[in-house]
């Protein structure tokens, strides 16, 4: 793995372990992080007590030809691919008492807007992907009854889905989708797209996803602040001219920050002062990508990933971000081999995240400059737990996805429904030209 700082080595395709350098593909470099991220004893988690270290970071090995960056702020470390795991984002840590599990579900052992019946093998009450073309106020499970002003149906009694239950946007140059999936009671889950005008008049497109730690409180909140934040921060500094990665370094700072704010009731003096208000604080994961002047940027905190999917599927895919883990961590020490790290029960449970718990922040950020058009997919872990390879996830990512970045979101989500949808999911789409000869770059 290369030391903070230098650039990653060329090196052949891969599915499941480190991202290496695709042949032909946008070239990477980033710079030392800022601090390795430190989580105490208290942070909580799910999973079965799990010990931390340091959140290291250099770019990821292998990921697009990745170039230096004028005035790039801290960057990471080489990731590794982690096996798929049934749930969302936990923080390492020991469970805290009464906190609900991963994939609790409501009374009756359904989820607001699913029936039993998707549970039993009964009738199939329609797919998420297709509740928004359903008529106003009908019911989406009978399609018979109206819906009272309660949100149930006066025929069936069917709970109707939350307007955040799934989500959909799309922008010229970027689309996004977000689904509760099959097994949640709400969708943790957030995003936000936009696109901003650079000093020179060229567009730059953005998109946030952020995943809340479900473990932790209000944690649908949590995310939604981080992608809000996030995005304003960077549609503020592009146009003022800061470089894409410097930008998207100060947008997860203040993501951060507007996360951290949860956990003191947006300034409430009395919480304030509350000695354990940061205990099982909100907290989310966030990756974030930019793509202006020819160059992609992308930075992270947590397990959310974002994938390089070149327009030419012979070329290799790669994925962009290192997974903030207690598994990939112990595998970067050199603590642990592959196999064994990713077989302990603690593997998935989290070392960073945006929270007033999280101690010192860590992101990480890294720029590319891609030779040929492509996709970037950013995604939460409800995707990639279904498409975690490279090569698997450029199978599923439609070849027009470039063209239809609405339609190949929706064609994810659904791929991750179909696979039990057992978290929330979300996925934003990128497309990136390369730009003609002479043009000007951020």
């Amino acid at each position: 793995m290369p030391e903070a700082g230098t650039p990653p080595q060329g090196a052949a395709p891969h599915d499941g372990t480190a991202p290496q350098h695709p042949p032909g593909q946008p070239s990477q470099t980033a710079t030392p992080a800022q601090g390795a991220a430190q989580h105490g004893g208290h942070a909580h988690s799910t999973d079965p007590a799990g010990h931390t270290t340091a959140a290291s970071g250099t770019a990821p090995q292998g990921a697009p030809g990745q170039t230096p960056g004028a005035g790039a702020p801290p960057g990471e470390s080489a990731p590794h691919d982690v096996p798929a795991h049934d749930g969302s984002a936990h923080r390492a840590g020991p469970a805290p008492a009464g906190r609900v599990g991963e994939g609790a579900a409501r009374p009756g052992g359904g989820a607001p807007g699913r029936t039993a019946a998707e549970h039993s093998g009964g009738p199939a009450v329609p797919d998420p992907r297709t509740v928004e073309h359903a008529v106003a106020r009908g019911c989406v499970a009978c399609r018979a009854g109206r819906v009272d002003a309660d949100g149930y149906c006066e025929n069936c009694g069917h709970a109707q889905p939350s307007e955040r239950d799934h989500m959909e946007r799309a922008l010229d140059t970027v689309a996004a989708v977000s689904d509760r999936g099959l097994r949640h009671h709400r969708n943790e889950d957030s995003f936000a797209v936009a696109r901003a005008v650079l000093p020179d008049g060229s567009p730059a497109t953005v998109a946030i996803v952020c995943d809340g730690v479900s473990s932790a409180t209000r944690p649908d909140e949590a995310s939604a602040a981080a992608a809000a934040t996030a995005c304003e921060t960077l549609t503020a500094a592009l146009p003022r001219g800061a470089h894409p990665q410097t930008a998207m370094h100060e947008a997860i700072v203040a993501a951060a920050k507007a996360v951290d704010a949860l956990a003191d009731g947006g300034g409430d003096g009395a919480r304030e002062h509350e000695p354990h208000r940061h205990q099982n604080a909100p907290a989310c994961t966030l990756v974030g990508a930019v793509v202006a002047g020819g160059l992609l940027v992308v930075g992270w905190v947590g397990d959310s990933r974002a994938y390089w999917v070149p327009d030419d599927r012979g070329a290799p895919a790669a994925r962009l971000t290192e997974d903030d883990s207690w598994a990939a961590q112990m595998v970067a020490a050199g603590l642990m081999g592959e196999a064994e790290a990713y077989a302990d029960e603690r593997a998935h449970a989290i070392t960073g995240w945006l929270g007033a718990d999280s101690y010192e922040l860590d992101p990480h950020t890294a720029a590319f400059k891609p030779d040929r058009p492509g996709v970037v997919v950013v995604c939460t872990d409800g995707l990639w737990n279904y498409a975690e390879g490279t090569d698997e996830m450029a199978r599923v990512l439609p070849a027009d996805a470039g063209a239809r970045p609405l339609h190949s979101a929706r064609v994810l989500v659904g791929h991750a429904l179909d696979g039990g949808g057992h978290d929330n999911v979300t996925v934003a789409l990128l497309p990136f030209a390369v730009p003609p000869a002479g043009a000007g770059s951020a």
